[in-house]
């Protein structure tokens, strides 16, 4: 089997302080090195791994730092290029089966770099544009998940309707259309009519009915995206804004609406960790308690170690506000978080907890909350519908749950957000926040028996 490896020259190239990346090929006993001409400051150098060369990441740039990682971006797609390059080249040379000159490996590399410099550039496309966005842009990585989401979605809609979207050729027509296709999807996909498209632009799941919610967030995002186009960005100002063109100036995104959140008494969460548990539930009721004490989102949990506990408190950046404001959030941990922790702390794993996966974890917490007899009925807001509906708390309990069960119980008790605000990470006037400041009957009793 072929490899290639590559090093960087220890010469330095006197005109740029850059170092050239050396390639070296093998297949059996053929072995040739070759320069590639391609230049990278050592300090950036990743070694021969999947991702040679580091990019940085700035939160507001200026020119040179734009510079330096539009360089940076190129010389990484002219390593993977040119990788593809000389096996293919290989191949076409009979892949060893036949000698090959001495040269050969020179030869490749100066034919790839040949070909390549006389080409014309090629014009970027609406979807090389929302790539560079997302690889670029300082956002969480569930965001950029998201925005990748929202790309193949709309990529989907240009094949089905036999369009080419560009930056500029986007209107509010096509974003009014967009929407409905983003609410019929899945009506198409059980009609049979996405079979190739599916093919070619695919998903890890059949496309599902969406919300107003689910679509309204997805063009507000899009929104987003166009915004920093047309350089409106304060944190990521682009040298050139790519197109004047902004089709929302045309559109309006729907409000989103939310039902009233539904929580978990204290009660409730001390019987969900009284009750008898077999593995793997056991250990995931203990994981989802301590959340309910911390009051953090499950992605922050997920990345947290050891080294989060500080002085009898855990310590987090929220990733959702490292993108905008970040803070640090720190909360005291309570006796029964201290004794969850104690109890696993000898795990070996990265992080605090044996977690088994985001998505198996919130299938637990259901069977956790049924096996525990939490079947309380509440009202919750359908996401499709927004018709409200009566469910039992085990068949929509999930990870968020322990969040809102953290700020609805603290609000319940001390009913000042600017305490709490600080303990949940939400930022001073959350809309999200604001949604927990509903007042329950209890409270409502507590008022009115003032007018006794």
């Amino acid at each position: 089997m072929a490899t290639i490896t590559l090093r960087m020259s220890a010469k330095t190239d006197k005109s740029t302080s850059k170092h050239e990346i050396l390639m070296r090929f093998r297949h059996g006993a053929i072995d040739q090195y070759a320069k590639t001409n391609i230049f990278v400051n050592d300090e950036y150098w990743n070694g021969d791994s999947d991702t040679p060369i580091s990019i940085p990441r700035f939160r507001l740039m200026n020119d040179e730092q734009k510079r330096l990682i539009a360089e940076l971006t190129d010389a990484s797609k002219r390593i993977e290029d040119v990788k593809k390059y000389v096996q293919q080249s290989f191949i076409d040379s009979g892949a060893g089966k036949m000698p090959i000159p001495s040269d050969w490996l020179k030869s490749a590399l100066d034919t790839f770099n040949g070909i390549r410099n006389t080409q014309p550039e090629k014009e970027r496309t609406f979807f090389d544009i929302l790539d560079e966005y997302i690889e670029n842009k300082d956002i969480s990585a569930h965001r950029k998940r998201t925005f990748k989401v929202i790309g193949r979605v709309l990529k989907r809609y240009e094949l089905y309707n036999g369009l080419n979207l560009t930056i500029d050729n986007i209107t509010g027509d096509t974003l009014h259309d967009f929407e409905k296709y983003l609410f019929d999807e899945h009506r198409l996909f059980e009609d049979g009519k996405l079979d190739d498209i599916l093919k070619a632009v695919p998903e890890s799941r059949d496309p599902q009915p969406r919300g107003e919610n689910a679509v309204y967030d997805m063009m507000g995002k899009l929104r987003v995206f166009y915004n920093w186009a047309n350089g409106r960005d304060k944190s990521y100002k682009l040298a050139e804004p790519y197109t004047k063109n902004n089709p929302f100036d045309a559109y309006s995104v729907g409000a989103c609406l939310y039902g009233t959140p539904y929580y978990i008494t204290i009660d409730e969460r001390k019987q969900l960790y009284q009750a008898k548990l077999r593995e793997p539930l056991a250990t995931q009721r203990d994981i989802f308690v301590f959340q309910c004490l911390i009051g953090c989102r499950v992605s922050d949990l997920w990345s947290m170690t050891k080294d989060n506990i500080i002085d009898g408190a855990v310590e987090y950046i929220p990733r959702k506000t490292k993108e905008g404001n970040p803070v640090t959030v720190r909360v005291p941990l309570t006796a029964t978080a201290i004794e969850i922790l104690e109890r696993y702390k000898d795990y070996q794993g990265k992080g605090l907890f044996p977690f088994t996966s985001q998505q198996e974890y919130n299938r637990n917490i259901k069977e956790m909350f049924k096996q525990a007899g939490l079947n309380r009925i509440v009202t919750v807001l359908n996401p499709t519908t927004r018709e409200e509906e009566k469910r039992p708390l085990y068949e929509i309990a999930s990870s968020h749950l322990a969040r809102r069960t953290f700020v609805g119980n603290l609000y319940k008790q001390v009913k000042d957000p600017n305490l709490i605000c600080p303990l949940s990470g939400h930022v001073e006037g959350s809309k999200a926040f604001a949604r927990y400041r509903t007042i329950d009957e209890e409270m409502k009793q507590q008022v009115v028996s003032l007018l006794e």
